[in-house]
């Protein structure tokens, strides 16, 4: 039977947080993030924002009017939408768009492929529709300039290589291009293909001697047989990244030199200043181990630790760094789980179908329903209405237990005030159903917390009947 609680226990109406709105470090202790680096500017000549995000519309404007006429004729209720296996267009739908908007088929499956990796169309199993950037593309500068870097982080997936090209070859020179790309951002004006040739050889050999890949066994005498297969092999693998990178918007490639266009210089300096405020990190997260580096961002303010995550995945490609962060959640620890869909935030679009895919395991389905309704451009004040109301119990629940093990008390006392209970013996009531494992460990922590002599009896009273099975 519930104890009676005084008048003034009883809990606000209000959205369920977690613990990322709460800085703290391990000691316990709630600090502020360092001064904040003065903002970078980008080199001299790069146009406006304004500007670029001007020509990010005008290379991806083909692109646009596909998804629209996609959102116009193939929304759900037009009665037109015809089913695409995973988000590709189907021959009769290619040959509609095609038809309505004087192109041939093949322009407009480039045209959606560009759509789909700018993210201005986002697939979900096996059906496509309209993404946030699509219905922001004419007021927001921002959404365009990140659909257009999307797009330049996808230029081999925009341009395949053909299949005369060995596929271990593709990924090294693939892994091997922002070097070259940093020496025309560098150089700031043409550059021949003989001296990028040069250096991408360099970089794919640094690559190979990186991955110790030695043969065991006794060795022959060296010989020129490498060198002379990489510089056999490398000119077709370099002229197919350049068109690539061409096709995208992002340089310029004629007459035996290669020009990055401002677009393209304008990226590649954003990607090294990511790497650069990754180096001028206090803790050192760029090398750090995902759950490391999540530790080393709880102390710090959202902004600060949004600029950390940042930096940390410019470090490393966005496929492992996704299922480290996965893997970091999946742990017992709850502030960990939490900072990890932060981190996730800050992924996008290329998080989506991990996301999704864990969104059926108890402990992470609340993070990855929040994770995904925001993506997915519901209304920060609503987000909340995803969860039933015993995923935002037990969200509340693995909130307080990060509370619990990171925070202050007077952190686990201020968290009552988020749960969705009306009173605190409703609260307690639904986290004994809730069948969290910190349950037990929550509750006593908070009961030696609160003030309140009548509640913190109400509360351990709970947790031994958790303990004990009682009713």
């Amino acid at each position: 039977m519930t104890s009676r609680i005084p008048r003034d226990s009883r809990l606000r109406l209000v959205r369920p947080r977690t613990l990322a709105a709460a800085p703290v470090r391990t000691d316990g202790v709630v600090t502020q993030a360092r001064p904040p680096r003065p903002a970078p500017r980008p080199p001299e000549g790069t146009p406006p924002p304004a500007e670029l995000a001007r020509m990010a519309r005008r290379g991806l404007a083909d692109a646009v009017r596909v998804a629209r006429w996609a959102d116009a004729v193939l929304s759900p209720g037009s009665g037109r939408g015809t089913p695409d296996g995973r988000g590709a267009l189907s021959p009769p739908t290619a040959e509609r768009a095609a038809a309505d908007l004087d192109l041939t088929p093949r322009q407009v499956r480039a045209d959606w492929d560009t759509a789909r990796l700018a993210g201005l169309v986002e697939v979900h199993g096996d059906s496509a529709r309209p993404g946030w950037r699509l219905r922001a593309w004419d007021r927001d500068d921002t959404a365009v300039l990140r659909g257009w870097v999307a797009l330049f982080d996808a230029w081999s997936l925009a341009h395949p290589a053909g299949k005369s090209l060995e596929a271990a070859a593709v990924a090294e020179v693939v892994e091997a291009m922002p070097q070259v790309l940093s020496l025309l951002q560098l150089s700031a004006g043409p550059v021949p293909v003989p001296q990028l040739l040069d250096l991408l050889g360099q970089r794919v050999e640094e690559l190979r001697t990186e991955r110790c890949e030695i043969p065991y066994g006794p060795q022959p005498e060296p010989t020129d047989t490498a060198t002379a297969t990489t510089g056999t092999t490398l000119p077709p693998l370099l002229d197919w990244a350049l068109h690539g990178l061409a096709a995208v918007g992002a340089l310029t490639y004629a007459d035996g030199q290669a020009t990055l266009t401002p677009l393209g210089s304008w990226a590649v300096w954003v990607k090294l200043e990511q790497i650069c405020v990754a180096a001028q990190s206090p803790a050192g997260n760029i090398e750090q181990s995902a759950d490391a580096m999540l530790r080393g961002c709880a102390r710090l303010r959202p902004n600060a630790a949004r600029a950390e995550y940042r930096a940390w995945l410019a470090a490393r490609p966005v496929g492992s760094a996704v299922t480290e962060l996965i893997a970091a959640a999946r742990g017992e620890d709850a502030l960990l789980r939490g900072l990890a869909f932060e981190a996730l935030r800050v992924v996008g679009a290329p998080a989506e179908p991990v996301v999704r895919s864990v969104a059926d395991e108890p402990p992470l389905r609340p993070y990855a329903l929040l994770w995904l309704a925001e993506y997915e451009g519901a209304d920060p004040e609503d987000v909340h209405m995803v969860l039933t109301r015993e995923e935002t119990t037990w969200l509340w629940v693995d909130t307080a237990a990060a509370v619990a093990d990171h925070g202050e008390a007077q952190l686990l006392v201020r968290h009552l005030e988020s749960a969705v209970q009306p009173t605190v013996p409703a609260l307690l009531d639904e986290v004994r159903a809730a069948g969290h494992p910190r349950t037990v460990q929550v509750l006593v922590a908070l009961a030696a917390a609160h003030p309140d002599p009548a509640l913190a009896k109400a509360v351990r009273r709970a947790a031994f009947q958790v303990h004990t099975g009682g009713a």
